[in-house]
């Protein structure tokens, strides 16, 4: 799955060379960082709603819709999905209360 991840990443990468007319995501970032947080926002209250509702396929396809403008943000920031996996690897292992009270210091 990271092949996709890694796959997604290239295609945004060149999205930022094309015209904001040619390409959604082009546009995204032609509108700035204010826009693509706004999208994170709204496919995020679109995955729990479709989570509330139970629907299954409805989950999968708005949490790959909030991956997606996730995704976007990474790129818009310079980073790359292996930036986040990364930091998952780190927290591998640990509790949660661990990793939250390592924030904290």
């Amino acid at each position: 799955m990271t092949n996709t991840l890694t796959q997604l990443a290239e295609v945004l990468e060149q999205r930022k060379l094309q015209s904001p007319d040619s390409s959604y995501v082009a546009s995204l970032y032609d509108k700035g960082i204010d826009a693509i947080l706004k999208k994170i926002g709204e496919e995020a209250t679109e995955t729990v709603i479709a989570a509330k509702d139970g629907d299954k396929q409805k989950i999968i396809y708005e949490t790959a819709d909030l991956w997606f403008h996730c995704m976007v943000l990474l790129a818009q920031q310079d980073l790359h999905p292996d930036d986040v996996l990364n930091e998952l690897q780190r927290r591998f292992g640990l509790s949660g209360l661990e990793e939250k009270a390592q924030r904290q210091k």
